[in-house]
């Protein structure tokens, strides 16, 4: 499955202008908790490892999503530059969904190999970003609902 990649401002429109998008934020539960786009719920497809920093595969990110979208449910696959959330919706892709977005340069923007943003994201755009989560809308609760 060829997976389309779109602009923030384009996922912005489609929240505010169509039924039924919802942005899923794959970053890791710090990251998130540092600002989102407005709305946005947080599976994280990778979680940062608190001695090292690195970043491990959540060995839960399918079946959290599995717990909490049909697979005819209409996602926006967002992270901080494009790259993990295209991962997301590549393996989302070959779990059966079909409605899959890629915002290709997230939160923070696309960079080149020298870190230089060479596409603006969701924050430097201006569009609306929360720095605290609505309820339901974090990992945890999305978690349980996988682990009821």
């Amino acid at each position: 499955m060829d997976i389309k990649s779109i602009s923030p401002q384009e996922a912005c429109d489609l929240l505010t202008r169509e039924e039924g998008y919802v942005y899923l934020d794959v970053r890791s539960t710090p990251e998130f908790s540092e600002g989102h786009p407005q709305g946005a719920l947080n599976i994280p497809l990778h979680h940062a490892q608190p001695e090292t920093g690195q970043m491990t595969p959540n060995p839960d990110f399918l079946t959290v999503v599995r717990a909490n979208f049909s697979a005819d449910a209409k996602l926006l696959l967002g992270c901080f530059s494009g790259g993990r959330s295209m991962m997301a919706a590549e393996m989302l892709g070959r779990a059966g969904y079909r409605n899959l977005l890629n915002v290709r340069c997230g939160f923070g923007g696309a960079r080149d190999a020298t870190g230089r943003v060479v596409e603006p994201g969701w924050a430097s755009l201006g569009l609306p970003v929360e720095r605290e989560s609505r309820p339901g809308a974090s990992y945890e609760p999305l978690l349980k609902k996988a682990r009821p």
